[in-house]
Protein backbone atom coordinates (compact mmCIF):
# COMPACT_ATOMS: atom_id res chain seq x y z
CA UNK A 1 0.00 0.00 0.00
CA UNK A 2 1.17 3.54 -0.76
CA UNK A 3 3.27 5.18 1.93
CA UNK A 4 1.95 8.71 1.51
CA UNK A 5 0.08 11.53 3.19
CA UNK A 6 -2.87 11.19 0.81
CA UNK A 7 -3.23 7.50 1.70
CA UNK A 8 -3.06 8.38 5.39
CA UNK A 9 -5.88 10.87 4.87
CA UNK A 10 -8.03 8.32 3.04
CA UNK A 11 -7.49 5.84 5.88
CA UNK A 12 -8.15 8.44 8.59
CA UNK A 13 -11.31 9.60 6.81
CA UNK A 14 -12.53 6.00 6.66
CA UNK A 15 -11.77 5.57 10.35
CA UNK A 16 -13.57 8.78 11.36
CA UNK A 17 -16.55 7.98 9.15
CA UNK A 18 -16.93 4.47 10.58
CA UNK A 19 -16.89 5.82 14.12
CA UNK A 20 -19.33 8.62 13.29
CA UNK A 21 -21.68 5.89 12.08
CA UNK A 22 -21.15 4.07 15.40
CA UNK A 23 -22.42 7.22 17.13
CA UNK A 24 -25.39 7.40 14.77
CA UNK A 25 -26.38 3.75 15.18
CA UNK A 26 -26.08 4.01 18.97
CA UNK A 27 -28.45 6.99 19.10
CA UNK A 28 -30.97 6.59 16.27
CA UNK A 29 -32.68 4.05 14.04
CA UNK A 30 -32.38 6.49 11.13
CA UNK A 31 -28.94 5.60 9.72
CA UNK A 32 -27.89 6.26 6.13
CA UNK A 33 -27.87 2.76 4.61
CA UNK A 34 -25.72 3.80 1.63
CA UNK A 35 -23.07 5.27 3.95
CA UNK A 36 -23.25 2.15 6.09
CA UNK A 37 -22.75 -0.05 3.04
CA UNK A 38 -19.68 1.86 1.82
CA UNK A 39 -17.90 1.61 5.16
CA UNK A 40 -18.83 -2.01 5.87
CA UNK A 41 -17.83 -3.15 2.39
CA UNK A 42 -14.32 -1.82 3.08
CA UNK A 43 -13.80 -4.76 5.44
CA UNK A 44 -13.95 -7.27 2.60
CA UNK A 45 -11.58 -5.42 0.25
CA UNK A 46 -8.34 -7.21 1.08
CA UNK A 47 -6.12 -6.86 -2.00
CA UNK A 48 -6.83 -3.31 -3.20
CA UNK A 49 -4.33 -1.87 -5.67
CA UNK A 50 -5.27 1.70 -4.74
CA UNK A 51 -6.46 2.89 -1.31
CA UNK A 52 -9.63 4.48 -2.69
CA UNK A 53 -10.78 1.08 -3.99
CA UNK A 54 -11.36 0.14 -0.36
CA UNK A 55 -14.07 2.81 -0.11
CA UNK A 56 -15.90 2.34 -3.40
CA UNK A 57 -13.24 4.03 -5.55
CA UNK A 58 -14.55 7.53 -4.84
CA UNK A 59 -13.35 10.41 -2.65
CA UNK A 60 -16.99 11.53 -2.46
CA UNK A 61 -17.75 8.41 -0.41
CA UNK A 62 -15.43 9.78 2.30
CA UNK A 63 -16.71 13.36 2.38
CA UNK A 64 -18.05 13.05 5.93
CA UNK A 65 -14.78 11.56 7.17
CA UNK A 66 -12.69 14.26 5.48
CA UNK A 67 -14.79 16.98 7.11
CA UNK A 68 -14.38 15.25 10.47
CA UNK A 69 -10.58 15.38 10.08
CA UNK A 70 -10.80 19.13 9.51
CA UNK A 71 -13.15 19.59 12.48
CA UNK A 72 -11.21 17.35 14.88
CA UNK A 73 -7.63 18.32 13.98
CA UNK A 74 -8.19 21.89 12.79
CA UNK A 75 -8.48 25.12 14.75
CA UNK A 76 -12.21 24.74 15.44
CA UNK A 77 -12.57 25.15 19.24
CA UNK A 78 -15.39 22.64 19.66
CA UNK A 79 -14.16 19.06 19.29
CA UNK A 80 -16.15 15.84 19.52
CA UNK A 81 -14.48 14.37 22.60
CA UNK A 82 -16.41 11.11 22.33
CA UNK A 83 -15.29 10.60 18.73
CA UNK A 84 -11.68 11.31 19.73
CA UNK A 85 -11.96 8.70 22.48
CA UNK A 86 -13.24 6.15 19.98
CA UNK A 87 -10.39 6.93 17.54
CA UNK A 88 -7.78 6.49 20.27
CA UNK A 89 -9.41 3.20 21.34
CA UNK A 90 -9.53 1.77 17.81
CA UNK A 91 -5.91 2.71 17.06
CA UNK A 92 -4.88 0.99 20.31
CA UNK A 93 -6.83 -2.14 19.34
CA UNK A 94 -5.22 -2.20 15.90
CA UNK A 95 -1.75 -2.05 17.48
CA UNK A 96 -2.64 -5.04 19.66
CA UNK A 97 -3.94 -6.90 16.63
CA UNK A 98 -0.77 -6.12 14.66
CA UNK A 99 1.32 -7.60 17.48
CA UNK A 100 -0.75 -10.80 17.62
CA UNK A 101 0.00 -12.87 14.47
CA UNK A 102 -2.41 -15.67 15.46
CA UNK A 103 -5.35 -13.25 15.51
CA UNK A 104 -4.18 -11.58 12.29
CA UNK A 105 -4.12 -14.95 10.52
CA UNK A 106 -7.52 -15.91 11.91
CA UNK A 107 -8.92 -12.55 10.80
CA UNK A 108 -7.50 -13.00 7.30
CA UNK A 109 -9.18 -16.37 6.94
CA UNK A 110 -12.52 -15.06 8.11
CA UNK A 111 -12.36 -12.07 5.75
CA UNK A 112 -11.67 -14.32 2.78
CA UNK A 113 -14.78 -16.33 3.69
CA UNK A 114 -16.70 -13.05 4.04
CA UNK A 115 -15.62 -12.03 0.54
CA UNK A 116 -17.17 -15.22 -0.83
CA UNK A 117 -20.39 -14.67 1.11
CA UNK A 118 -20.76 -11.20 -0.42
CA UNK A 119 -21.27 -12.83 -3.80
CA UNK A 120 -24.67 -13.95 -2.48
CA UNK A 121 -25.66 -11.44 0.23
CA UNK A 122 -25.64 -7.68 0.78
CA UNK A 123 -23.21 -6.42 3.42
CA UNK A 124 -26.13 -4.85 5.30
CA UNK A 125 -28.10 -8.12 5.44
CA UNK A 126 -28.86 -9.05 9.04
CA UNK A 127 -26.91 -12.31 8.79
CA UNK A 128 -23.89 -10.53 7.32
CA UNK A 129 -23.97 -7.92 10.09
CA UNK A 130 -24.07 -10.72 12.65
CA UNK A 131 -21.09 -12.38 10.92
CA UNK A 132 -19.11 -9.13 10.96
CA UNK A 133 -19.94 -8.66 14.62
CA UNK A 134 -18.73 -12.18 15.40
CA UNK A 135 -15.46 -11.56 13.54
CA UNK A 136 -14.87 -8.42 15.58
CA UNK A 137 -15.63 -10.18 18.87
CA UNK A 138 -13.56 -13.27 18.03
CA UNK A 139 -10.48 -11.67 16.49
CA UNK A 140 -10.25 -8.15 17.92
CA UNK A 141 -12.20 -7.34 21.08
CA UNK A 142 -10.92 -10.63 22.55
CA UNK A 143 -7.49 -8.94 22.67
CA UNK A 144 -8.71 -6.70 25.50
CA UNK A 145 -9.19 -2.95 25.73
CA UNK A 146 -12.85 -3.02 24.71
CA UNK A 147 -14.35 0.28 23.62
CA UNK A 148 -17.19 1.65 25.72
CA UNK A 149 -19.97 2.85 23.41
CA UNK A 150 -22.31 5.65 24.48
CA UNK A 151 -25.84 6.12 23.19
CA UNK A 152 -29.49 5.37 23.87
CA UNK A 153 -29.62 2.48 26.41
CA UNK A 154 -32.78 1.01 24.87
CA UNK A 155 -31.12 0.87 21.45
CA UNK A 156 -27.83 -0.52 22.70
CA UNK A 157 -29.68 -3.44 24.30
CA UNK A 158 -30.97 -4.58 20.91
CA UNK A 159 -28.93 -7.42 19.31
CA UNK A 160 -29.33 -5.90 15.83
CA UNK A 161 -27.84 -2.60 17.02
CA UNK A 162 -25.02 -4.39 18.82
CA UNK A 163 -24.23 -6.23 15.58
CA UNK A 164 -24.10 -2.97 13.61
CA UNK A 165 -21.87 -1.31 16.20
CA UNK A 166 -19.40 -4.21 16.26
CA UNK A 167 -19.45 -4.44 12.46
CA UNK A 168 -18.62 -0.73 12.23
CA UNK A 169 -15.85 -1.11 14.81
CA UNK A 170 -14.41 -3.87 12.62
CA UNK A 171 -14.52 -1.45 9.66
CA UNK A 172 -12.83 1.20 11.81
CA UNK A 173 -10.03 -1.25 12.64
CA UNK A 174 -9.71 -2.03 8.93
CA UNK A 175 -9.12 1.69 8.28
CA UNK A 176 -6.66 1.80 11.18
CA UNK A 177 -4.69 -1.02 9.51
CA UNK A 178 -4.51 1.06 6.31
CA UNK A 179 -3.43 4.10 8.37
CA UNK A 180 -0.51 2.16 9.83
CA UNK A 181 0.43 0.64 6.46
CA UNK A 182 0.55 4.15 4.98
CA UNK A 183 2.98 5.33 7.66
CA UNK A 184 0.44 6.80 10.07
CA UNK A 185 1.30 6.93 13.77
CA UNK A 186 0.30 8.76 16.94
CA UNK A 187 3.13 11.24 16.38
CA UNK A 188 1.48 12.33 13.12
CA UNK A 189 -1.37 13.86 15.11
CA UNK A 190 1.19 16.05 16.90
CA UNK A 191 3.80 16.89 14.29
CA UNK A 192 1.82 16.59 11.04
CA UNK A 193 -1.56 17.85 12.22
CA UNK A 194 -1.62 20.90 9.95
CA UNK A 195 -0.48 18.85 6.95
CA UNK A 196 -3.25 16.33 7.59
CA UNK A 197 -5.85 19.10 7.82
CA UNK A 198 -4.54 20.83 4.68
CA UNK A 199 -4.64 17.57 2.71
CA UNK A 200 -8.19 16.84 3.87
CA UNK A 201 -9.28 20.38 2.92
CA UNK A 202 -7.67 20.00 -0.50
CA UNK A 203 -9.52 16.74 -1.15
CA UNK A 204 -12.80 18.30 0.00
CA UNK A 205 -12.25 21.28 -2.31
CA UNK A 206 -11.96 18.92 -5.28
CA UNK A 207 -15.41 17.49 -4.68
CA UNK A 208 -18.27 18.95 -6.73
CA UNK A 209 -20.43 21.24 -4.63
CA UNK A 210 -24.07 20.22 -4.39
CA UNK A 211 -26.66 22.69 -5.60
CA UNK A 212 -29.77 23.36 -3.54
Amino acid sequence: MQYSLSTQIIALAGLCQALKLVQSVARSTDTDKAALSVILNSVAVIDAQEPLQIYGDSVANLQTGLQLIVDQLGDKPQKDVELTRYIVGVLALERKLHKTPANMNKLGGKLQHLERQLQHFSITDDNMLANLADIYSDCISSLGGRIQIYGQPDLLKQPSVQHKVRALLLAAVRSAVLWRQAGGSRLNFIFKRRKLVAQAQQMLAQLPSSSL
